[in-house]
């Protein structure tokens, strides 16, 4: 498998949701966004 495999289907699926929660909601673009992501990878 390639790397990141996870990690990139991951993404994918917060982008999805996120995008899935604003049309639920009737809510602008601005105000959801994707959670951002820890400096150091083993927090």
């Amino acid at each position: 498998m390639a790397d990141n495999f996870l990690e990139k289907h991951y993404e994918e699926y917060e982008a999805r949701k996120v995008a899935w929660l604003r049309k639920k909601k009737h809510l602008p673009y601005k105000n959801l966004r994707l959670p951002d992501k820890p400096e150091d990878e083993a927090l």
